[in-house]
């Protein structure tokens, strides 16, 4: 991993936890602690745009409130639907299914 893809996910970590929005925070933080160092650079791009959207808009995609828009529909936004799931399964406060 080059410095500037480690700088660059650091960033990214801090701005998981930072949303303002609780639900968010909790979601996008603990995806970004246990998933980020995993996904590709490509998929870090797509997470930092995702990053960038508003973060009700962000939760409803993720719970499935809303329909994922096209252009964030792929596998960072299954990955965090997935991880939303087994996130609240694991602390008690979401579907265990």
């Amino acid at each position: 991993m080059t410095d500037d893809t480690e700088i660059q996910r650091k960033k990214l970590r801090i701005r998981a936890w930072r949303r303002g929005f609780k639900e968010a925070d909790l979601i996008l933080g603990r995806f970004a602690d246990a998933r980020l160092d995993g996904l590709t650079p490509a998929e870090v791009d797509d997470f930092e745009r995702l990053l960038d959207e508003n973060d009700a808009d962000i939760y409803a995609w993720i719970i499935g409130k809303e329909p994922t828009p096209d252009q964030f529909d792929g596998p960072v936004m299954d990955a965090l639907k997935t991880f939303r799931v087994d996130a609240d399964a694991a602390f008690g406060d979401g579907p265990k299914e």
